[in-house]
């Protein structure tokens, strides 16, 4: 079926998109329901405004086309653009780390998650900020984006040319937050206002009450790397500031915040660490190469093909989930350079896939982007059809791609 908008998912086979269940939603009946109705027609998702009927939507994540951004206005090559598919059942789960999941947290308590860029370049800040924004849904935090700053080898231009950014120069972030219940996005300067200056936070090992450098909650444009070192030392003073390193453990998720989900991990990942689980040796990654363990095998299972040549885990434990703010730092040894499924475990296996398909179908860049690189496929395409002596490509445009690393 057409794809501008999205791709709907398929109504036949086995039903992978199952998000895990929940006492108060019941996502299969709905899921169900969704995949019922059959594919969005393109014309209904290109006018669409997107968005849930109890609030405003101010870009609807499914949706795509170019006729504003510059073009192409040929809607074969919009839809080529394309990855990501609409699954409105999925906007309806919470974490059961969530306050309003959780029966031992007032559903009125908020806890955040804040985290510093990393330092390499656009790649690797966005593989950094994707597993950032998949362990704030996954820990039922709000997730507080850095303040504008400028970034490695984008930080070039002159003139008018933006130099600084944020990561809502890149995502549809604002949007992601109003579409899904289970996760909150908020600015720096939010979250400096409304916890630091008004003495809700406090270092985290004195429980002494510690305000922002000289007050200041207004970051704005314009910052450098090193000019944020200050406000980067106060998170890390004020919060659960984890050294994970992903070459060294797997963040586990539990399936719940009762004890008895941690001492599950804990005691799984014990008896695959000493050869015990299943009769099957320590993991390493030769094992599982072309034999990947299915998505909904048993928790051991999929827990050895995690750890496959890794120390152990690290576990999202009581002390991790009551923190009032966790803080991912960049420095030395503690860099989240890893793709985030490859970095964090989920015991539900159901958790686990509506993660994966969350950062596909949301977490996609902006129009602007989208439809820039649309442009340039359209013109190589039009390049390739003047290839004569190949049929597929005179006819189709059809061409091959290398990328080049540049740095």
């Amino acid at each position: 079926g057409p794809r501008t908008g999205a791709k709907s998912e398929p109504s036949t086979g086995k039903i992978a998109d199952e998000p895990p269940q929940q006492s108060k939603v019941n996502p299969q009946a709905k899921l169900d329901a969704d995949r019922q109705k059959g594919p969005k027609k393109a014309e209904a998702r290109r006018s669409s405004p997107g968005g849930p009927s109890d609030g405003p939507m101010p870009h609807p994540v499914a949706h795509l086309s170019c006729l504003d951004h510059g073009g192409p206005s040929d809607e074969k090559i919009v839809d080529e653009m394309v990855f990501w598919s609409d699954v409105p059942s999925d906007a309806d789960y919470l974490s059961p780390m969530h306050p309003s999941v959780d029966p031992r947290t007032d559903p009125s308590v908020e806890r955040y998650l804040a985290f510093e860029p990393d330092h390499g370049g656009w790649n690797n800040i966005r593989m950094a900020m994707e597993t950032a924004l998949v362990m704030g849904h996954a820990t039922g935090r709000t997730l507080v984006l850095p303040p504008e700053q400028r970034m490695y080898l984008i930080d070039k231009g002159a003139g008018d040319q933006q130099t600084t950014f944020g990561f809502n120069d890149f995502f549809h972030l604002d949007a992601i937050s109003i579409e899904h219940k289970g996760f909150k996005v908020i600015t720096m300067d939010e979250f400096l206002a409304r916890e630091g200056v008004t003495g809700r936070l406090q270092d985290y090992n004195t429980n002494r009450t510690v305000y922002p450098p000289q007050n200041k909650t207004d970051y704005g444009s314009g910052n450098s790397r090193n000019g944020l070192t200050p406000l980067w030392k106060y998170l890390r003073q004020v919060g659960n500031t984890p050294t994970w390193d992903p070459w060294e453990c797997a963040l586990a998720i539990p399936s719940s915040t009762d004890d008895s989900a941690v001492a599950e991990l804990k005691d799984t990942v014990e008896k695959v660490m000493a050869g015990k689980y299943g009769g099957k040796p320590k993991p390493t990654l030769e094992e599982f190469n072309g034999k990947p363990v299915p998505v909904d095998a048993p928790l051991g299972d999929r827990m050895r093909e995690m750890l496959a040549d890794r120390p152990g885990i690290c576990v999202y434990d009581r002390p991790l989930q009551e923190a009032r703010l966790l803080h991912l730092k960049v420095d030395k040894g503690v860099r989240l350079l890893t793709h985030f499924y490859a970095f964090v475990f989920f015991a539900d296996w159901r958790q686990d896939l509506w993660s994966k398909r969350f950062v596909r179908d949301h977490l996609r860049y902006v129009d602007d982007i989208m439809c820039a690189a649309a442009r340039v496929i359209e013109r190589v395409r039009e390049h390739a059809r003047g290839n004569t002596r190949h049929e597929p490509s005179r006819l189709g445009g059809v061409y091959d791609a290398a990328h080049i690393r540049r740095g």
